[in-house]
């Protein structure tokens, strides 16, 4: 176990689904959290995070919010902000971690700072993106403010003209180095990262291969030379560390395998994993002894204000 406490019965409600990209899997990851809150005795109230989030929440008047929500608004620092004006304990990462890591630009000049390893990266107009070469190919094109690799476009090395953007994308894009090789995660609990996922699959990682059953195969531990396995752990410790992250994070590498150590690269840190049958951060907790009702636990027991 991962100091698990006393558990003194309280009132948690778990906020989902919200307004971005990601309400759907948010759903599925609230859903999955209040059963197991449920079954590890808490009296537990959903709640489909609205307009109407500060009255239904002087309404309910819980204990801790379990922060089950995903992308904009709800991991970006908003309803963080709201929590602590409310004085309602709340799990996950404070305002400023979150506002950090779900912009990409910023969170990596904290980690270059930092002395972490990522690969080059511009923000550019989207117009200008899809008139021109901003990187030299092969790159990659995502919304700087979004996760589970919602709207992400490859262009690749032989590409003999610029990606054309969906309408949905924003006006202001992220365009960084692609980056070849593997893509392995650690999830960090506490002060602690917990193993490490190699995560096979065929193509890209994209948001179907994350949230469908069979999308990808997830190798726990991953069968990776132990210097490099190591290296994992502690550039994730540091990733969560340099944001100012806390309760649980998950940060997601690159590895060319052919380039040894210099081959490993951080994509992203989350701080707000998913938390679905097919999520990465309980997976790497089960393997590691601890039952899903207990990661919850261990979440909601260290929730606090002035995060």
């Amino acid at each position: 176990m991962v100091g698990m406490s006393s558990m003194v019965a309280s009132k948690v409600v778990v906020l989902m689904g919200g307004l971005s990209a990601e309400r759907e899997v948010s759903l599925s990851s609230g859903r999955e959290c209040a059963a197991a809150l449920t079954e590890a005795g808490y009296e537990v109230v959903t709640v489909d995070a609205g307009s109407d989030l500060c009255a239904r929440l002087t309404e309910l008047k819980p204990d801790v919010v379990f922060n089950a929500l995903h992308g904009r608004w709800g991991e970006d620092g908003c309803v963080q902000g709201l929590l602590e004006w409310m004085r309602i304990p709340y799990t996950h990462s404070g305002i400023l971690a979150s506002a950090l890591a779900m912009d990409k630009e910023k969170s990596k000049a904290a980690f270059r700072a930092a002395g972490l390893p990522v690969v080059a990266s511009v923000l550019a107009a989207k117009a200008d993106v899809c008139s021109r070469h901003v990187l030299p190919p092969p790159y990659v094109v995502k919304p700087n403010n979004e996760g589970s690799s919602v709207g992400v476009y490859i262009v690749h090395e032989a590409a003999n003209t610029p990606p054309q953007l969906s309408d949905d994308m924003p006006d202001i894009v992220m365009v960084e180095t692609y980056a070849p090789g593997r893509e392995m995660t650690t999830t960090v609990l506490g002060d602690r990262a917990l193993t490490v996922t190699d995560i096979i699959v065929d193509g890209w990682y994209d948001y179907a291969a994350k949230y469908s059953v069979g999308g990808s195969r997830h190798e726990v531990p991953a069968n990776i030379p132990a210097e490099i396995f190591d290296a994992c752990q502690d550039l994730a410790l540091r990733a969560h560390i340099a944001l100012g992250c806390r309760g649980l994070s998950r940060t997601d590498f690159r590895w060319d395998d052919s380039r040894g150590l210099d081959g490993l690269i951080i994509l992203e840190t989350n701080t707000q994993p998913g938390m679905t049958p097919t999520s990465l951060a309980p997976e790497q907790a089960a393997a590691m002894g601890i039952s899903f009702p207990d990661l919850c636990r261990w979440i909601v027991e260290d929730a606090s204000c002035n995060r």
